[in-house]
């Protein structure tokens, strides 16, 4: 049995999202602010501590509505009695899809939608909704009622208060203000959760990213207690604000005070419980722990003699004193020793220093925990806490004796929640963790090849190193959307299933996975995205975004760089697309003739470009002479959804060469168009190789044709990387001018970037915008029109 997906309604950014999970671990991966933590909340919320919602936790786009109600229960209008309000439409869900084998529906029979159940899928509603309608709109309407009377009296007294009887939403009123104003303080005690059986027939596959959660039937009646308690059991390590971890209360962790306890804990504490948990021999004494019981017991006695005797002298003194109204006082030591006493103590759990041992045998020094580094306290800390879940669900030791009525069986499934791993850890830690965390909980005699009793790890994490090492299929990317063009719209997010992106397994998809494995990119939590030719791109362009003013907006963004090439920047298409990320492809012009060979670019020839971007993607053009003239708006393709790609490429460059005139300069690669933008600097430069060998061309070329044919050959020889290192030593890259098929890119990106923004903030509908971004690419494509 396993948990198949999970849609969450009404939730935060979270308006209608379906989230996969994989069947060992799941990763949430995604942009800040994007709805990883909002998703980890929910699975918390609905499934561990059930009581812990706050008005915060209703998306916001219905608020408005449940204040409508509220204004609608204060002054009812004729015929509008009897209107009913939809819940659906506000109330926070999570629907809980379970993938349940035959053999496994003994577990489930209290939630089987029908005793003939061939293979589909088993679903539950989770729903935060109130508990009695009636009694919560009287509540409400008492409390108003009494805020109104208090108001009325005040004025009737003659009094008067700073801001009241205006209409603005400064002016002052009593609580309630509105409904939600109520629920503010009320929540919790007129909320609750209720769960429902679903219809398997009903459920619908997401659209462009949106799930589409079924509506309750009229009338639904909601199961009694909750029917995943003996179903799943759930552990969490919430997120890491300090050191240690923090654990699940309800169906998780069983000591309801750790549960609630959401603050660090050092090893030593942990140890102290699992120990209480697990091996305590006090607790239900068996065969086995009567030799530490003797053991305890006998020294017990000794040290009780040992203080009896030590104290003899000073007791009998005390007995002497007498005390007035009291008839003869004593006092007698008693010793009364535990064995958990022994992990009560700050150097409960120390670490052995590696020490050099000439003579082998040697004295070990020890350090306390807190001695040792943060990222391997936490490490430590959070593998053990792992293995104390394990345990607990697996009832290792005394745990299976302390089983609650009703709960005779091992749940079949472990969820375990695990947000932010990666504070206070390194990045070869975290790859690490990730690694070896499934591996550990399920390293148990009972579990190692189990298939009656799962376990499902999900992780979120901002950590590329983290995502980098998980395996691409468990990578769930949570996408933020723009507000759409209406009143009182929010930001909302969606969730791309990252095993779908290439559909069945084919060589892009196989190239991009192992891409993925072989760069630490941060692809999946990045603004945007610029995807660059080769290494001397890569180390130069960047230092243009960071030492120009013109690109200050872009130094603000997360923008991620990939090197990775025109011949396959287009394999990234399906990805880029899934991701919706504002992309930049840098890429070269790469002429070839009629035989495949590579040329230098020249008009009138029948060449053709060899990049497959270019021929792919974007522009989808083959033919130079077309690529030489295309149009600026060309270069781009935008997507209704929020984001666009664009190209840039080698264009025409005007600049007088050895003539008087102007003249135009066809460049084929990233160097050779620095260096024809920049004729004047490069003569003065010095350096070795690559740099030499294009400052001689400079000298010998005869004239521009001459120059392209010697550039074409200099490059061919090698050294680029060297070239571009050269430049970044020096001073001159500071003051060259940036070729401009890559300036008019960075820029591009800028404003989309910009205008995400703007969608992200409601600042503007999207159409309006994308409106003047047509505007602007004209302007750049003819400056005089504009």
């Amino acid at each position: 049995m396993r948990i198949e997906h999970v849609e969450i309604g009404n939730f935060r950014k979270l308006q209608r999202v379906r989230v996969d999970l994989a069947e060992k671990t799941t990763v949430f991966v995604g942009a800040n602010n994007s709805g990883k933590t909002s998703a980890m909340v929910a699975l918390r919320h609905f499934l561990v501590g059930r009581t812990d919602f706050s008005i915060n936790d209703f998306t916001l786009s219905n608020w408005p509505k449940l204040d409508a109600l509220g204004q609608q229960w204060e002054s009812p209008k004729a015929g509008e009695e009897d209107l009913k309000f939809d819940w659906d439409t506000v109330l926070p869900h999570l629907d809980v899809w379970l993938n349940v084998p035959m053999d496994d529906l003994h577990y489930v029979q209290k939630i089987l939608p029908t005793l003939d159940l061939t293979g589909t899928l088993i679903g539950v509603r989770l729903r935060y909704e109130p508990k009695d309608v009636v009694a919560f709109k009287a509540e409400y309407l008492k409390a108003k009622l009494a805020a109104a009377a208090v108001m009325s009296a005040n004025a009737s007294a003659g009094g008067a208060t700073h801001g009241a009887g205006g209409s603005g939403t400064d002016s002052f009123a009593l609580w309630p203000r509105s409904l939600m104003d109520f629920l503010s303080i009320k929540l919790r005690s007129v909320f609750e959760i209720r769960a429902y059986l679903l219809d398997p027939a009903q459920l619908t596959a997401p659209k462009d990213g949106i799930a589409a959660p079924q509506a309750l039937p009229s009338g639904s009646e909601p199961i009694e207690g909750d029917p995943l308690r003996n179903i799943i059991r759930i552990d969490e390590i919430s997120a890491q604000r300090g050191f240690g971890f923090s654990v699940a209360s309800a169906r998780g962790e069983d000591d309801q005070d750790e549960g609630r306890m959401r603050g660090g804990r050092k090893l030593s504490s942990q140890l102290r419980h699992y120990y209480t948990q697990h091996l305590d021999p006090f607790d239900q004494p068996e065969p086995k722990d009567l030799e530490a019981l003797q053991a305890l017991h006998g020294a017990q006695r000794a040290f009780g003699k040992r203080l009896e005797d030590g104290f003899a002298a000073a007791l009998k003194e005390l007995e002497q004193i007498g005390y007035p109204g009291v008839t003869d006082p004593k006092l007698t030591i008693t010793t009364n020793i535990k064995p958990v006493d022994g992990l009560n103590h700050a150097s409960a759990v120390q670490y052995v220093v590696p020490t050099h041992q000439s003579a082998g045998g040697g004295f070990l020094h020890c350090l306390p925990e807190d001695s040792n580094g943060l990222g391997y306290q936490n490490l430590v800390s959070i593998i053990f806490a792992l293995m104390s879940f394990r345990d607990k669900w697996m009832r290792v030791g005394k745990a299976a004796k302390t089983v609650k009525e009703g709960e005779d069986l091992i749940p079949p499934l472990h969820l375990v929640l695990i947000e932010e791993p990666e504070a206070h850890l390194h990045a070869q830690v975290q790859q690490v963790f990730i690694r070896q965390a499934y591996d550990v909980l399920r390293k148990h005699d009972k579990l190692k090849a189990s298939k009656d009793l799962s376990t499902q790890l999900v992780v979120s994490t901002h950590s590329s190193h983290l995502a980098h090492e998980a395996e691409f299929s468990s990578l769930r990317y949570f996408r933020r959307l723009p507000v759409k063009a209406e009143d009182g719209s929010v930001p909302i997010s969606s969730v791309v299933n990252l095993s779908e992106t290439f559909g069945n397994e084919d060589e892009t998809g196989r190239f991009v996975k192992r891409y993925l494995k072989a760069t630490h990119c941060d692809l999946f939590f990045a603004d945007g995205a610029v995807l660059v030719e080769g290494p001397a791109e890569r180390i130069l362009v960047p230092h243009f975004v960071r030492s120009r003013d013109q690109y200050e907006f872009l130094r603000r963004c997360y923008v991620t760089w990939l090197e990775i090439g025109g011949s396959h920047a287009h394999r990234l298409k399906s990805l880029i697309e899934h991701l919706g990320l504002n992309t930049l492809v840098i890429t070269d012009l790469d002429a070839k003739d009629v035989s495949g060979k590579s040329v230098p670019p020249a008009r009138g020839a029948s060449l053709k470009t060899r990049n497959e971007t270019l021929k792919t993607w974007v522009p989808k053009v083959e033919a130079l002479d077309t690529l030489l003239d295309v149009k600026e708006p060309d270069l781009a393709i935008s997507d209704g959804s929020g984001y666009g790609i664009r190209v840039a490429f080698q264009q025409p460059i005007q600049a007088a060469f050895k003539s008087t005139a102007a003249v135009e300069l066809l460049a084929n690669t990233f160097e050779d168009a620095l260096l024809y933008e920049n004729l004047e600097s490069f003569k003065t430069l010095d350096g070795s190789g690559l740099m030499d060998r294009l400052k001689k061309s400079i000298t010998d070329a005869t004239d521009a044709a001459d120059l392209s044919s010697k550039v074409a050959a200099d490059l061919a020889k090698g050294g680029k990387a060297e070239f571009a290192m050269e430049l970044l030593y020096g001073s001159t890259i500071d003051s060259m001018t940036v070729p401009a098929y890559i300036d008019k890119g960075l820029l591009w990106l800028a404003a989309q970037l910009q205008r995400k923004e703007d969608d992200v903030l409601g600042k503007g509908p999207v159409a309006v915008l994308m409106k003047a971004e047509s505007a602007a690419n004209s302007a750049v494509a003819d400056p005089e029109a504009a």
